[in-house]
């Protein structure tokens, strides 16, 4: 095969002048870079435009605030409020039905207060009376440092909307009693993000009935979730009815408590339960909060400031386009592995910078839009260049096509550079396959060529696609032989069981093409040539890589691995065998067949034994131990041409019956000669 440098750099200079379509991939119609850059820039920025007024996109964006707002897993500050949880504990220790009688509540209160609360939040609506003595009870109780819960609803309906609010009877109020809208908004994937927009809203009540000054907050602003579930410190509802036997002294001293519904199992999210939601911890938990444990999150983002604002359109717009210009300077000149990692800073970088936006400034940019765009830019220039790239790898695949070998070409299209002398040192499986007694088949053909080359390629053609599909690289043919190897260009960790495997399924294709010819003879009359075909594999250390001249070399190997397959090859039909192994061949191969040495030699070239093996197809193996003290007698000079072992071996092992008929005839030799 012939490879020709000086026409690749003819091809690449011509290429090099030609500004015109052939430098395009077909259908771009910008040859500048930075041309392409920008119209790629402004499309992407139209999509974005376009896509964001998508409720996923949205979505999406108050996902990655969710886990952002999250990632540093921050606690409820020190001093805030405490829970009295309504949790399985107080339901079984104060055993009464649900709803409890509101005198229960009343002394909570009352205990609570003379704990040193500062100031209590009931999360329990009481909008319809009960008995008399019961709604006197907690009326006489509360007072302006108690937040009692309503509900605001909107009904829809297809005649009209109606927005109901829920609110404490009105003589529990009448006593300073504050009442807070406890109803919170859910996002459109129901989870729960926003401080609620109500002037009266139940933390908010809260935190002026604690007297603290709360903030004026933008409606929707984010809350900043303060932990999973039993994050705030919580107490069983029975252990606030009597705090000076179940809990430590003080401990409701200067706080605010709240009252509600608190499971100590948070219920999982696919569960649901009674007065539970789903906040950003729920993507690392997948466990719902307590209403009440809302609430408290609600009072903490308000009183200390935690709500976090989403930045506005020219904010976002600003950080896009820096992105699309970051992108556009990684790809300015080419593109490469480099753009990948440039693209994973990038991402990671807009991650961080839309964290520390949480954190230190309590705005939230979200990272999305940069991140596409920056994807959208970098990536887009990539799929161009690999498109340009494609055009080039075509360009020198015609160009070289006629002169090296298809999978020489698909290397040399990845790599021109490859088109230089020089090779890599790889273990290789090495194969030569020759047909026996080809030649006197070649000379009763001398007056018909074209049949003869006909049977050429009619023996070559399933030699090699066994070759091929089995992996191997055929290195050459010379005449009816074929040189195949294994283990390059591409890795093949069972190289040497996929050669072996190939020997047997070219003895097959032999016999295949053996019978139509025999079908052929008996049709036409012409004499029959039964092939037979010797095969020789080796495996060792070889050099492998593109051989040959400046001006004409091939993909091939050379070693001495290689010398000792085309001796194995030869010496094959001295010991009336079709397969001879190499020591190395057949240690890889032995646990899949079963392996036999026939003999030590001296192959020319090499000054040291080899133990030459060969393969049994049949199952043989209990015969093994009687061939190899076979194989001892006849090493230690001992084996008499009179032993029963020439006798029971081909019986047992028909396989190797014309070896042991060869051996004997040695012996005899031996004798006989003066």
């Amino acid at each position: 095969m012939m490879a020709r440098p000086t026409a690749l750099q003819r091809l690449q200079a011509e290429r090099a002048i030609d500004t015109g379509r052939q430098q395009r991939p077909p259908g771009w119609p910008f040859s500048s870079r930075g041309i392409r850059l920008l119209v790629l820039a402004l499309v992407t920025l139209v999509t974005i435009s376009l896509i964001s007024r998508l409720p996923a996109w949205a979505l999406t964006e108050l996902r990655t605030f969710d886990y952002l707002s999250t990632i540093d897993d921050p606690s409820p500050p020190a001093g805030g409020p405490i829970i009295v949880a309504i949790d399985e504990p107080a339901l079984a220790d104060i055993n009464a039905q649900w709803p409890w009688p509101r005198s229960l509540h009343a002394e909570l209160v009352k205990q609570l207060r003379a704990a040193g609360a500062k100031a209590i939040a009931l999360d329990i609506i009481m909008a319809e009376p009960s008995t008399a003595e019961n709604d006197q009870a907690i009326t006489s109780a509360v007072g302006p440092d108690v937040v009692l819960a309503g509900d605001e609803t909107l009904i829809e309906a297809p005649q009209a909307d109606q927005l109901v609010r829920t609110t404490p009877l009105p003589q529990m109020t009448e006593t300073g009693a504050r009442t807070g809208i406890a109803s919170i908004a859910l996002s459109g994937d129901g989870i729960f993000r926003n401080i609620p927009s109500y002037e009266d809203g139940f933390a908010m009540e809260l935190a002026k009935a604690a007297g603290m000054k709360a903030p004026h907050l933008p409606a929707g602003a984010l809350v900043q979730s303060l932990g999973p579930a039993r994050s705030y410190p919580t107490v069983s509802y029975y252990q606030a009815l009597d705090p000076k036997n179940f809990l430590p002294p003080d401990i409701f001293k200067d706080r605010v408590v709240l009252v509600g519904l608190s499971l100590q199992n948070a219920p999982e999210i696919d569960q649901g339960g009674v007065d539970a939601y789903a906040t950003p911890y729920t993507v690392h938990t997948g466990k719902l909060i307590s209403g009440v444990e809302v609430q408290a999150t609600i009072y903490d983002n308000i009183v200390h400031g935690l709500a976090i604002n989403e930045a506005g359109l020219p904010v976002v717009a600003i950080c896009i386009l820096v992105a699309v210009a970051l992108a556009a300077a990684t790809v300015w000149k080419a593109t490469s592995w480099r753009t990948l990692v440039a693209t994973a800073a990038a991402v990671l970088a807009f991650a961080a910078a839309s964290y520390a936006g949480i954190r230190f400034t309590h705005v939230f940019v979200s990272p999305l839009g940069p991140t596409v765009a920056f994807i959208a830019v970098a990536f887009g220039q990539a799929a161009f260049d690999y498109a340009q790239e494609r055009h080039q790898k075509r360009q020198i695949t015609l160009a070289f096509a006629q002169y090296i070998s298809p999978d020489l070409v698909k290397r040399l299209s990845n790599d021109p550079s490859q088109l230089k002398l020089g090779g890599e040192r790889r273990t290789l499986t090495v194969l030569f396959s020759d047909v026996r007694g080809f030649t006197t088949i070649a000379e009763t053909m001398k007056d018909d060529p074209e049949q003869l080359t006909t049977l050429i390629n009619r023996l070559l053609t399933p030699l090699s696609d066994v070759v091929m599909d089995h992996g191997g690289t055929i290195d050459k043919y010379m005449g009816d032989c074929i040189m195949a190897f294994w283990n390059a260009p591409l890795d093949d960790p069972d190289h040497a069981l996929h050669a072996v495997k190939a020997s047997i399924a070219m003895q097959d294709a032999i016999g295949t093409l053996n019978r139509e010819l025999e079908r052929e003879v008996a049709a036409t009359g012409r004499p029959l040539h039964i092939l037979k075909m010797g095969v020789g594999i080796n495996t060792g250390e070889c050099i492998v890589g593109n051989m040959g001249s400046t001006r004409r070399f091939d993909y091939s190997c050379l070693g001495d691995s290689v010398n000792l397959a085309s001796r194995l090859e030869g010496a094959s039909k001295n010991y009336g065998v079709a397969l001879l192994l190499g020591e190395e061949t057949a240690r890889l191969v032995a646990e899949h067949y079963a392996v036999v040495e026939l003999d030590r030699i001296i192959v020319k070239g090499r000054t040291v034994p080899s133990p030459v093996f060969t393969v049994l197809y049949g199952s043989h193996r209990a015969a093994l131990p009687e061939h190899n003290a076979f194989l001892d007698a006849k090493y230690a000079g001992t084996l008499s041409i009179s032993d029963p072992a020439f006798d029971t071996l081909p019986k047992a092992i028909p396989e190797l019956s014309a070896y042991y008929a060869l051996v004997r005839g040695s012996l005899a030799q031996d004798i006989a000669a003066p």
